[in-house]
């Protein structure tokens, strides 16, 4: 029972810890930044320096992390007791009444048995899930999971930078709600919030150092320089 309560648990682990990457990817980090953020957000590992303020400056990416170092404690006081309780012995195999079995396995070999039932099980799920049709059936399942049920608001922008004292590029995609849709880039009155547009980029055609009277449209890319803060601010839309 403990060793089917830990492949269990093991396989719940890596669910909870990719559907934290899909709700931080949506939040508008990269999707390898994401993955290793809900990584180390799940085993408790921390992150570096540079990159958590891509996490605490965000309201839905801390709760995002808070849910998964919750659930990872949760989970790892889990594995680790029924890990220990499945190496002892008489946990798995005396439980089948096959005629013979403990001639044909001694008491003192279950443990490993064990062991290497819990090693390949962790293998497969880590196969299946991660690299196969089905993990990526399961990433796109989740996404639009997250989307229709609105848990996370989307975020149609991927930092690409993060300098010091929080400065960075981002790029932007105007979604409908954006508060510099349908403005000049005069208008928006960004570079006097501490934000600049490098780039416009629209419908494949790319407009470098944009001058002012430059209209923003649905579907405009914009790639900014300023505060990371500032920027989602004034240019994209973050529910609180």
């Amino acid at each position: 029972m403990n060793l089917l309560l830990f492949i269990v648990v093991i396989g719940a682990s890596f669910v909870v810890v990719r559907i934290g990457a899909v709700a931080l990817q949506l939040t508008g980090l990269e999707w390898s930044l994401a993955k290793f953020q809900a990584l180390s957000c799940f085993t408790g590992t921390g992150f570096t320096t540079r990159e958590s303020e891509l996490i605490t400056a965000s309201p839905q990416r801390r709760r995002i992390a808070s849910a998964l170092i919750i659930l990872g404690h949760a989970g790892l006081v889990t594995l680790i007791a029924t890990f220990a309780n499945s190496l002892r012995p008489n946990t798995l195999l005396p439980q089948f009444t096959i005629p013979f079995l403990h001639l044909v396995f001694p008491s003192s070999f279950l443990p490993w048995i064990n062991l290497t039932i819990i090693v390949i099980a962790v293998y497969i799920i880590y196969r299946v899930l991660l690299h196969s049709r089905l993990g990526r059936g399961l990433t796109a399942f989740l996404q639009r999971k997250i989307i229709s049920k609105r848990v996370v608001s989307q975020v149609s922008f991927e930092e690409l930078l993060v300098a010091t004292g929080g400065y960075g590029v981002s790029q932007i995609g105007v979604c409908d709600r954006s508060p510099v849709l349908n403005k000049t880039l005069l208008e928006a009155g960004l570079r006097q919030r501490g934000v600049t547009v490098l780039v416009v980029e629209r419908k494949g055609q790319v407009f470098p150092n944009p001058s002012a009277d430059t209209k923003i449209i649905l579907g405009d890319k914009l790639i900014c320089f300023g505060r990371l803060e500032d920027i989602r601010g004034n240019v994209c839309v973050i529910a609180a």
